[in-house]
């Protein structure tokens, strides 16, 4: 599967989550069972790494948010905001400038008409934040439905 597709369906897993008492693994499943969006292994890395590190991502999201507050945002931007930002922090190559150009891409399919806007403005800040912590592996340690189990 393209990474593309794969960020799109983690982001529209993560989007379901936020509406649902379900868990990230049962979600996860949930998408490969129906097949049409279904998370890979680069998606599950993803929504992993956004759930072991919610709170450091969300604080660096609220960093760069001017007169915003992250509760303030509509849930599909916060999302794309969110999975972005994972990647930006966890993944193994520097790809900031892909994955802020996807973002974009999806909050155009996904979000309000300007949101875009938005998105890109605070992924960007991200990107060039000079405190932002050193990369770390985007892998992983176990498969989401192991660790329901």
């Amino acid at each position: 599967m393209k990474r593309r597709i794969a960020r799109e369906n983690a982001f529209i897993a993560a989007f379901s989550a936020t509406f649902a008492s379900a868990t990230l693994a049962e979600i996860i499943a949930d998408s490969r069972e129906c097949g049409e969006y279904a998370v890979d292994e680069y998606g599950e890395a993803l929504l992993i790494n956004y759930e072991a590190h919610k709170e450091e991502i969300d604080t660096l999201i609220s960093t760069k948010l001017k007169d915003w507050t992250l509760a303030r945002i509509p849930r599909t931007s916060a999302t794309i905001l969110r999975l972005a930002t994972a990647e930006m922090l966890y993944a193994d190559e520097d790809i900031d400038s892909i994955v802020i150009n996807e973002a974009v891409e999806i909050a155009k399919k996904y979000c309000a008409q300007e949101d875009y806007q938005f998105i890109n403005g605070v992924l960007g800040a991200i990107a060039r934040a000079e405190d932002r912590a050193p990369r770390a592996s985007l892998s992983v340690e176990a498969p989401c439905d192991e660790k329901a189990e």
